[in-house]
């Protein structure tokens, strides 16, 4: 347990590579993230879904010029990701949304590689998928070719590319409820890449919102055992969450129509 994010994520240094949680702005560990942004930390290579937005989840860090290097699946909503990736200020190693859960949790089982039938026939297998521009728009760096082989799968002989795993040397991560062992509770959709990100990282670091002591947690409700947790840092119930999309229904969003028409 720490008390301060300074000493959550103390240690983390220019040129780390992270695994971040987080999909869209759902379970970001943004308390962590804005602690990274502080410490100074640079030349970051960041492995999470997507890269937030311009100025919440890990878009703080890309508008701070703070990230070399994103290994996504998503780049989505965020307009400086694409900006920075188009002048070559940044490179982006494009993948499979699957492949990239996969390879963080290879990384925290202790498995260097593995194959998957995703991106086979692609340029995710044959290579030449441009990772980093440069400043006149031609490609700087590509993606390399990588190892299909055939496997005699279900009966059919089918062609899998080999995927390495990606083990970070921090992870940052947002709970619902953790114990003081480390043992984690995700609150529904906030679960997606969490547990995977937090199983890659050497050292874990986790935002809590809730810390209780041994045994206030039923063994059946844990989400990912304390084994792969280093550090908590509680943080509250009260914390921003932002939406990344706000929508209404039709009738909904009617009513609030007539009624700033009525108060006008």
């Amino acid at each position: 347990m720490v008390a301060t994010v300074e000493e959550a994520v103390a240690g983390i240094g220019d040129g780390a590579l992270l695994a971040v949680g987080g999909f869209g702005l759902c379970g970001v560990p943004q308390i962590l993230i804005d602690g990274v942004l502080a410490s100074g930390a640079t030349d970051l290579a960041i492995a999470s879904n997507n890269c937030g937005v311009d100025e919440s989840g890990l878009g703080v860090l890309l508008m701070a010029r703070r990230i070399r290097k994103m290994f996504s699946s998503y780049v989505g909503e965020n307009k400086e990701f694409a900006r920075q990736f188009l002048s070559g200020e940044l490179e982006v190693e494009l993948m499979p949304q699957g492949t990239l859960a996969e390879k963080l949790r290879a990384g925290g089982s202790g498995i260097a590689a593995f194959f998957t039938q995703a991106g086979v026939g692609t340029q995710i297998a044959e290579g030449g998928l441009p990772r980093k521009y440069d400043a006149d728009g031609g490609i700087a760096v590509a993606s390399p070719k990588k190892e299909v082989r055939e496997f005699d799968h279900g009966g059919n002989t089918t062609e899998f590319v080999l995927e390495e795993a990606i083990v970070a040397d921090f992870a940052l991560v947002h709970a619902l409820k953790a114990d003081v062992y480390g043992n984690l509770v995700f609150n529904k959709a906030a679960r997606n890449f969490n547990p995977l990100a937090a199983m890659s990282g050497k050292v874990c670091i986790v935002q809590a919102e809730e810390v209780v002591e041994p045994g206030e947690l039923d063994p059946d409700e844990i989400h990912l055992p304390g084994v792969y947790v280093h550090r908590i840092l509680p943080v509250g119930t009260d914390i921003d969450k932002p939406i990344e999309k706000r929508t209404v229904t039709a009738a909904v969003n009617a009513a609030g129509t007539a009624a700033r028409e009525g108060g006008n």
